[in-house]
């Protein structure tokens, strides 16, 4: 027997990732404005980046509540207090909190919708978690090259990118600046973060 959106668990559960989405950007939009205090503008822009498409993930879950329009949804859920005053801290928390996305939360989210018989919600859960996992590498990797002092320099010959004018840096070591932008090294990020932005042209 079908379920009536307006009863379902589908509904709740689609408010709750809203919520989940929209405190995610936010805390992402915070963490960023710690990375740029820290001089770490290439990392404040990933933190933006990603918020920006947990604003994307937000309007999804949003739109699929359109049918209820005028209505109040109340939802009972736990999120998390990331306010920390280190990056690497940050970054390792926000790698926390996508894998529970991706693993557990939008998975149960998604076969609970598809049980209902919600096949549109089901996809949006099942897709969304894909992404979030590409998060929590992004994340991952940054924060490893950050606690292993390999952020601006490599072992071997390593590549940057100027975030600000696009220099390609090419040897072991990050300059104090740009030398075409002149820019702080902080706008410096590794090319090999690339693949876990999406810009795996980069790499070649």
């Amino acid at each position: 027997m079908a379920i009536d959106f307006k009863e379902s668990k589908t509904r709740v559960n689609l408010m709750r990732a809203f919520a989940g989405e929209s405190q995610a950007r936010n805390r992402y939009t915070f963490a960023a404005d710690t990375a740029k205090k820290q001089g770490l503008y290439s990392v404040q822009q990933v933190f933006l980046f990603t918020a920006d498409q947990e604003r994307a993930h937000a309007e999804r879950y949003y739109d699929l509540l359109k049918n209820l329009s005028g209505t109040t949804i109340e939802i009972c859920g736990g999120y998390p207090v990331d306010h920390f005053d280190g990056v690497v801290e940050l970054l390792k928390k926000a790698e926390h909190n996508e894998m529970e996305e991706a693993d557990d939360v939008y998975q149960a989210f998604g076969n609970e919708a598809k049980t209902e018989g919600f096949t549109e919600a089901a996809a949006a859960f099942f897709q969304i978690a894909e992404i979030e996992a590409i998060h929590a590498r992004r994340f991952r990797k940054l924060a490893e090259l950050l606690e292993q002092n390999k952020y601006f320099e490599s072992d071997s010959s390593g590549k940057w990118m100027c975030m600000n004018c696009g220099h390609i840096q090419t040897g072991k070591l990050v300059p104090a600046e740009c030398p075409v932008c002149r820019h702080d090294r902080g706008y410096f990020i590794p090319v090999e973060i690339a693949p876990y932005l999406g810009f795996d042209f980069l790499m070649k």
